[in-house]
């Protein structure tokens, strides 16, 4: 779900943290939801006013929530609670310290059924490798892994946000 307001100007704004002043209402994270809604004016109803909507809402919504998952993971690393690479992530899953696994999207399926293994932890896939790569100041970066708590949590929630809005192939 992702909240939505009307900022100054009677402009739509997400409110992707839940936290903007005025009345909101929330949506479904599904990239047709929100075209759906856009067509059909559901946001002015909700309103109760006029309401303009950003020809590239669904890419701001996007682009924003991609910013949002690399700055958590960012956060995870310096935090010491995210590593990455095969090996590093290899040893936290078997530890049983690794509550989320976040893949490349651009990553083979194969080595990641084989890091993974049997282990019941959830994956996401919200960003490229090269996206990845940039958040662990490194060139290339496939694999990482977040230690249990907040950060893991709310970058899971994120990504299947992201993954609405793309169209539901990323998680």
């Amino acid at each position: 779900m992702i909240r939505f307001v009307v900022g100054p100007g009677a402009i739509l704004v997400p409110d992707l943290d839940a936290s903007l002043p005025g009345r909101g209402w929330w949506l479904s994270a599904s990239g047709d939801v929100l075209e759906r809604a856009a067509r059909s004016g559901a946001f002015a109803k909700a309103a109760r006013s006029p309401v303009q909507l950003p020809s590239d809402l669904r890419d701001r919504i996007e682009d924003a929530l991609r910013r949002r998952i690399r700055d958590r993971i960012g956060f995870a690393r310096r935090a010491g609670q995210a590593v990455a690479g095969w090996q590093a992530v290899k040893e936290w899953l078997s530890a049983g310290r690794a509550a989320l696994l976040v893949e490349a999207a651009d990553g083979s399926p194969s080595e990641r059924e084989r890091l993974r293994g049997n282990r019941d932890v959830p994956v996401v896939m919200p960003l490229s490798a090269a996206e990845l790569a940039g958040v662990f100041g490194r060139d290339h970066v496939v694999h990482a892994a977040l230690a249990k708590g907040r950060l893991a949590e709310t970058l899971r929630t994120d990504a299947g946000r992201l993954a609405g809005i793309r169209g539901g192939v990323d998680v």
